[in-house]
């Protein structure tokens, strides 16, 4: 664990750094990240130029830095060059220096994989890549507006496995129409299909996306509390016998393989986001900072090439925006939280009969390390653990 920059609680979770690249090919009717359509296409070294930009204004406010982990996320990042990519990652490594084991990261779609590309992204420093498989259901990428079919999705893991030593993707469920049994059988071949990780989220509306509309309209229809429940317990029982145990509540691996990158936000700790709509956590020598990048992809570019930068807010953290952050993020965890760092977040302890009681009604567990975690049957219902805790 890197334990460089200034001092504070969970300094050795890592220092992170999040590239946004927030162009993708078509829109998915559920998705509700900072992504958009060019069809004209994208200027690529105008941007680069600009992400570099952005970094050397991040760096200068984070001296004494070690790059841990690095995340290209989106979007769609695979649509960029591989010069593109290794363009990025030569900024971040000018400017910081970077741990030898550090891990490097970059999201792709079925449907951007080419086996050239990925061995080109390989040579930039990528060393290990997330696909957006989303369903092994051809049915059900037409429904979730994913431009691959099945035999596409295939492939790319295929490819991405062939090319990197570490690889994950990324499945949906609670899909319209899908019931526990047709689950089971579909998780079952991605565990089939699957190396050292599965990321697995379940389906939910969020408002302004095109889902969103339908859902209020009544054309779309989710699978309700209970099945949602069902679905949710088939996921853990699989992954589980599987050899791919929850590291958190909806991400599985192989003990070690776990998300470096992931894990740094979770244990909350420092990171630095880079490109439109990107979001940051800093830690200054006085307070620690949240950071917001302008979110339209043109308008960043100009305030950048403007200002050096395109942060448009930068938000104080009090100590007990801290602790509950750190909270939230930390109980998502299998290994829970230290209560300790969280009284040195906030000021003060947790409520030990608060704590005592979420034990005995076994939603929450203490480990012989001292840690706090949600057990089995507290994870699905960790919103309110959280807030009982926080109150």
């Amino acid at each position: 664990m890197d334990e460089t920059g200034p001092n504070h609680p969970t300094r050795d979770a890592g220092f992170g750094v999040y590239l946004h690249w927030p162009f993708c090919a078509a829109k998915c009717p559920y998705c509700d990240f900072n992504s958009h359509v060019r069809h004209g296409g994208v200027d690529e070294p105008r941007f680069l130029a600009a992400f570099r930009a952005e970094i050397d204004h991040v760096a200068a406010r984070t001296p004494g830095r070690t790059v841990t982990s690095i995340f290209l996320g989106g979007g769609t990042p695979s649509l960029m060059q591989p010069a593109t990519v290794a363009g990025l990652l030569d900024a971040v490594a000018a400017r910081w220096p970077v741990a030898p084991d550090a891990e490097i990261t970059l999201e792709a779609n079925p449907s951007s994989v080419e086996a050239s590309r990925f061995r080109d992204y390989r040579t930039a420093g990528v060393n290990r890549v997330s696909l957006g498989v989303q369903a092994l259901d051809d049915a059900s990428l037409r429904v979730l507006g994913r431009l691959h079919d099945v035999a596409q999705a295939l492939d790319a893991i295929r490819v991405a496995q062939a090319t990197f030593a570490r690889t994950s993707f990324d499945l949906i469920y609670a899909r319209p129409g899908q019931t526990p049994v047709q689950w089971r059988g579909e998780l079952g071949a991605a565990l089939d299909l699957a190396g050292e990780h599965l990321s697995l989220y379940q389906l939910t509306i969020e408002p302004g996306t095109p889902f969103h509309g339908l859902a209020h309209a009544g054309k779309l229809v989710i699978p309700d509390d209970d099945v949602g429940r069902a679905l949710y317990d088939v996921t853990q029982e699989l992954c589980t016998g599987a050899g791919l145990p929850p590291y958190e509540i909806s991400n599985h691996a192989r003990p070690g393989a776990e998300s470096r990158h992931n894990l740094l936000y979770w244990r909350y700790g420092e990171y630095a986001g880079i490109g439109p709509g990107a979001h940051g956590r800093l830690v200054t020598t006085t307070e620690r900072i949240g950071t917001v990048t302008e979110r339209g992809p043109e308008a960043w570019l100009t305030r950048v090439e403007r200002d050096g930068h395109g942060i448009t807010e930068i938000e104080s953290l009090a100590p007990a925006d801290q602790a509950d952050e750190f909270l939230v993020m930390g109980l998502r965890l299998r290994e829970g939280i230290d209560p300790t760092r969280y009284a040195a977040l906030k000021g003060r302890p947790l409520n030990g009969n608060r704590i005592g009681m979420l034990i005995g009604d076994g939603l929450l567990e203490r480990r012989g390390d001292g840690r706090i975690a949600a057990t089995a049957r507290g994870a699905p219902v960790l919103n309110a653990i959280v807030a009982e805790l926080a109150a």
